[in-house]
């Protein structure tokens, strides 16, 4: 009998239970306790678990593909892991079930919108950026992007952005 290999997943599946409130990071700094605190106050009364997700940014392609020299290094995903668990961490001892995912992509705010609609959240909490001037205009502001893509959508997700002056 020949030997059947079997190959082994490179990834893990994407959570798509049902969840309350999506409590995400663009990649740029850790989730703010002001974050936190928000998005567990609008999830107290829900069955269902907070989301939260964190982005690991590719910065670049080649011909349509990922650049390996561009990829996000194992150091940036522990790091984005470490923010996420924290999260998790945060919203459990304030009593609520919470699931969690670090994910890699070049456009954050395409994959927050795809991961509100999949898991029928009502809220998604962002932190505010704190960039101004030439800085906000090329890094853009991923809080007002992702309400502009869901108001857009109509998909009737609201968007709370979690002014600067709040975060830690």
């Amino acid at each position: 009998m020949p030997l059947i290999r079997r190959r082994k997943r490179r990834w893990d599946e994407q959570p798509s239970i049902p969840a309350s409130v999506l409590l995400v990071s663009d990649g740029g700094r850790p989730i703010s306790s002001g974050a936190v605190a928000r998005a567990a106050a609008l999830a107290a009364e829900s069955p269902h678990p907070v989301a939260v997700v964190a982005v690991a940014k590719i910065h670049g392609t080649s011909f349509g593909l990922p650049n390996p020299g561009l990829m996000p290094t194992k150091a940036e995903l522990a790091e984005r892991t470490g923010w996420v668990d924290a999260a998790i961490k945060d919203l459990a001892t304030r009593g609520l079930r919470a699931d969690g995912q670090v994910a890699t992509t070049r456009r954050a705010v395409k994959l927050f919108a795809k991961i509100a609609r999949l898991r029928g959240v009502s809220t998604v909490v962002i932190d505010g950026t704190a960039a101004t001037g030439l800085r906000r205009i090329v890094e853009g502001d991923a809080g007002a992007e992702l309400r502009r893509r869901l108001e857009r959508a109509g998909a009737g997700v609201t968007v709370e952005i979690i002014p600067p002056a709040t975060t830690r």
